[in-house]
Formats: structure tokens, C-alpha cells, sequence
């Protein structure tokens, strides 16, 4: 009888290994399947990949504290930026970082009557515009923190992908002066312009020569001018005129220095060789984004006000790649990666740079700014609050 019993417990255990077994079989199965929708998905867009971050990333977040959100103090003048999957707010009176449960894991008391923010290469600039005060931050923190005299304010600061910081401000008997800092935030460069304004200017993406947006006249009539200086020279070494506009921005796209003014978007070679232009053919500018990978995008409407226009988007070369007719009113647009998230008042959407819809959101008329992620994450920011989009 011990025996039989024996052969039978056996027998049980047998059976239930067998079950074990088909259940972790159908498991890896299903997993397989999965991975190779995402894999399939990820060789003809690389969304795939994005999604399989967005899920790593996160799903802990969310698991602990439900929606992923951001509280801070309301201010007309706060200025936004995404580190990572941090945010980081600057207002007239603090400099503060949230981690991406929504802690706080940075603060800085400040004074700024016009705050603004620069990022890239996994850094932020936050500055004062007209004022004196300027910090370098990144992940781990404050980086470095300037402090101009106060008759030679801060104009502007721009930070290139190897996290090379451009440091424009007036200087007294000069038109403007750059201040070059390396990745290691060293000093490396820096000029003083006496022939025209310096507006702003930025480091190349090869971190060999800066550009400088300079304003000068001609015949009467106001233009901007690019002018290039290798790392340590003290004379030009090439420069190209903005026809038939003012530049309102300059940033590196895809390798080429990129510049929107009011009238078209212009592309250049790291050495001034102009490669290709974008005409609004007497459209006007209402949104602009330079932060996508591989691709500018614009938002040309037909007249001064209202909401009729036509969302673009540009490659590097000048040509039209995507356009799009609209009819809604857009707050906001923002680009990273391979996304482009266009900020309605009654709804997000988030585009291809083909201006195919990728995923939309509805019930969004609290937001009142978006800043998009390269990992196809989205942040909806409201007054007090920033709330996380994951697709």
C-alpha cells in the first residue's frame, strides 16, 4: 500500500510538473510574441523600442505613487525644462529640480525678473534676461554658477548636445561679448564684438567654432548675420547673411547650424556654407520647434490672429517634409526624438515627423504648455501642476 501510494504522490507530482511546465512555455511564448511585435514595431519606426522604455522607466513610478504628477508654485514668469525624466522649473524667485516621482531633489533661491531656460547635452541653463545671474545644472545637480556686473547683463545662452555652453551679454565699450565654456565648464573661448550687436550664438556640434546671430543694417534695413570663429581665433572665419529677416533663434540640427527668423528657416554647414532655406511665403510665424531629431517644425498661420494655418515640418536640406492644414487653436508645440506634441485647447496630440498621429489625449484644457520627451512621454504643464502622458 506505501508503495502505491508512493507511485501515485508521484504520479501527482509528475502531472503538476507538467502543468508548470506548460504554463511557463505558454508565458515565454506570449513574451516572445510580444517582444516581436515591439521589435517589429521598432525596425520600421523605432516606436517599439520607446515604448519598451516608457514601460522600464515608468511603470515603478506609477506603481507607487498612481498618476506621475509635479507640484509647484503658480507664477506668470515660470520657465519649464525636462533633465532626464526630472523637471525643472524656474521661477522669478527659485531654481528647482523634481525627480520623476514628483520630489523635489534641487532648490536655489533666486532672483530674476525674466527668467529663461537653455538645455542640452544633459544639461540646463537657467539665466536672467537683462540680468545677472546665470546656472549650469545636470543630473547630479549644480554644475556652475556665473554672476555678470550689472552693466553687462546676460543676453542669452544656448547649449549644444556635448554640453558646450554659448554665454552671450553686453559689455561696456563693445556692441556684445560670447563666453565659451567646454564640457567641463571651463572658460575656452570668448570675443568682443565692436562692429555689430551679438544677439545670441551657439557652439557647433564637432565643438570647434561658435556662430553668432549679429544684427547689423544694410540700405537702411535691419538683418541678421552669421558669423563664425574657430575656438580661439580672434577673426571670423566665415560668415552668411539672414536675408529678408530677423533671427529670433539659433540652435544645431542634424549637424547643421539652423536659424528661425520671421520670414524662413534657414540651414547651414559648420563652416557658414548656407545649405538650404525654408520660405513662409508670407505666412506668419506663430510656433517653432528645433529640438526634433532630424527635422524643424513651424506653425505658419494664414493671418496675424486666428486659428487657420498649416503645421510643418523641414528637414535639413530646407525641404518640406510633412505639412499639415489646421483649424484648432495650439497653445504650444515641442519636439524630441523621433515626436513632435502639438498642444491644443482641447486636446494633445502627438505626431511622427510625417505628421502622422502617434497618440492624442483628450480633455487637456488645463495645460497651457507642453514639453515633449525623446522617449515618447509627454508633459502637460498647468499653473501649479505637470502632469506625465505616457502613450
Amino acid at each position: 500500500m506505501t508503495e502505491d501510494y508512493t507511485q501515485e504522490s508521484a504520479g501527482r507530482e509528475e502531472k503538476r510538473g507538467h502543468r508548470r511546465f506548460r504554463r511557463a512555455a505558454l508565458f515565454a511564448a506570449i513574451l516572445l510574441a510580444v517582444l516581436g511585435i515591439v521589435v517589429v514595431a521598432a525596425y520600421w519606426d523605432g516606436t517599439g523600442f520607446d515604448a519598451l522604455r516608457r514601460f522600464f522607466s515608468y511603470g515603478r513610478a506609477e506603481k507607487k505613487s498612481g498618476e506621475v504628477s509635479y507640484s509647484y508654485d503658480a507664477a506668470a514668469e515660470n520657465r519649464f525644462a525636462v533633465l532626464g525624466d526630472s523637471l525643472v522649473v524656474l521661477s522669478g524667485r527659485e531654481l528647482q529640480v523634481l525627480d520623476g516621482e514628483g520630489k523635489q531633489t534641487f532648490s536655489a533661491a533666486v532672483s530674476m525678473s525674466s527668467p529663461a531656460i537653455a538645455q542640452g547635452g544633459g544639461r540646463i541653463a537657467a539665466y536672467d534676461v537683462g540680468g545677472t545671474e546665470l546656472y549650469v545644472l545636470d543630473k547630479n545637480g549644480q554644475r556652475l554658477h556665473l554672476t555678470a556686473d550689472e552693466d553687462e547683463p546676460y543676453i542669452a545662452a544656448t547649449l549644444n548636445s556635448s554640453g558646450w555652453l554659448a554665454v552671450t551679454s553686453e559689455k561696456k565699450n563693445y556692441k556684445g561679448c560670447v563666453s565659451v565654456y567646454n564640457d567641463k565648464l571651463e572658460l575656452e573661448f570668448a570675443f568682443n564684438s565692436a562692429q555689430r550687436f551679438v544677439m545670441d550664438a551657439v557652439v557647433t556640434e564637432n565643438c570647434k567654432s561658435l556662430a553668432a546671430v549679429t544684427l547689423g543694417q544694410k540700405d537702411s534695413v535691419f538683418l541678421s548675420d552669421i558669423v563664425l570663429y574657430g575656438l580661439h581665433q580672434t577673426k571670423p572665419s566665415a560668415d552668411y547673411e539672414v536675408s529678408d529677416g530677423l533671427v529670433l533663434s539659433i540652435a544645431n540640427l542634424d549637424g547643421k547650424l539652423a536659424t528661425v527668423s520671421d520670414t524662413c528657416l534657414t540651414f547651414a554647414s559648420e563652416t557658414g556654407k548656407v545649405a538650404g532655406s525654408y520660405d513662409y511665403a508670407g505666412r506668419y510665424l506663430r510656433e517653432q520647434t528645433l529640438e526634433g531629431d532630424g527635422f524643424a517644425a513651424l506653425l505658419l498661420n494664414r493671418y496675424r490672429s486666428g486659428s487657420i494655418g498649416t503645421l510643418v515640418t523641414v528637414n535639413p536640406d530646407g525641404t518640406e517634409r510633412a505639412r499639415l492644414d489646421i483649424d484648432s487653436e495650439v497653445r504650444d508645440v515641442s519636439a524630441a526624438g523621433r515626436y513632435l506634441a502639438v498642444l491644443y485647447t482641447d486636446r494633445l496630440v502627438i505626431y511622427t515627423p510625417e505628421l502622422k498621429e502617434y497618440a492624442s489625449l483628450t480633455g487637456t484644457d488645463y495645460a497651457k504648455k507642453v514639453l515633449m520627451r525623446a522617449d515618447g512621454s509627454a508633459l502637460l504643464i498647468a499653473s501649479d501642476v505637470a502632469k506625465l502622458y505616457l502613450p
